[in-house]
């Protein structure tokens, strides 16, 4: 008899229970499913372009991003950079100087560097530049001159090869790009060395002509002339 109304209320309990929880509805399922389920972001390459000079590199790009990107891939640290791809060389002859631009590899790469040789001369080594650099400029090119241009990679492991240099498909005056981290460039004679080459050639003309003139009347004086002899006799 003692346990009957602790049933009783047992069972009152959990009518009352049950009676105040409420089912959830599908359309409940479906916003509480948008709130937890959002789609992913898409995914973008990062603004890097490896022939644009002082380009950011592409890891500091995904760091400092608003949204995340992709880089392209590299190769591995501890290898040597692939060789650099010599782009677009512009000359400016008046000045004997030149502008070379190129575009990375898909390598780490600290510092690039240019080879410059005439000839059959020993290749001259230019200043180290920085990673982000893809344009240096040439100076002291010699009017009419033809050199052979290379652009080198270096990194913790190494520095890219150069092999193409002094192969064919080089630049011609005007700088077209090449594949490759070398090409020939001819530097055209300067426009004040033709003047001269000119003025040089018509005063040899002029000077040739005089003496020309002078040796006839020197020759007339002597021997006099020889129709004037014919009219005598």
């Amino acid at each position: 008899m003692l346990g009957t109304p602790w049933l009783l209320w047992l069972l009152a309990v959990t009518f009352s229970l049950g009676s105040r929880a409420q089912p959830l509805a599908p359309r409940d399922l479906e916003e509480e499913g948008d709130e937890t389920s959002q789609p992913p972001l898409p995914v973008v390459p990062c603004d890097y372009d490896r022939c644009r000079h002082l380009q950011v590199p592409c890891l500091e790009l995904q760091r400092v991003g608003p949204t995340a990107c992709l880089c392209p891939g590299l190769s591995s640290p501890a290898q040597p950079p692939d060789p650099p791809r010599l782009g677009e060389v512009q000359v400016v002859a008046e000045a004997g100087r030149a502008v070379v631009r190129w575009c990375a590899p898909f390598s780490p790469v600290h510092q690039y560097w240019l080879l410059l040789s005439e000839g059959s001369g020993a290749p001259q080594k230019g200043p180290p530049l920085n990673s982000t650099v893809r344009r240096a400029e040439l100076k002291g090119l010699k009017s009419g001159g033809t050199y052979v241009v290379c652009v080198v990679a270096a990194n913790a492991a190494g520095e890219s090869s150069v092999s193409g240099a002094g192969g064919e498909g080089g630049l011609d005056g005007a700088g077209g790009p090449v594949l490759g981290p070398c090409g020939r460039l001819a530097v055209p004679p300067r426009p004040l060395t033709l003047l001269h080459a000119a003025v040089g050639v018509g005063a040899a003309l002029a000077l040739l002509s005089c003496s020309a003139l002078c040796w006839h009347f020197c020759l007339r004086d002597r021997w006099g002339c020889p129709r004037r002899a014919a009219a005598r006799l």
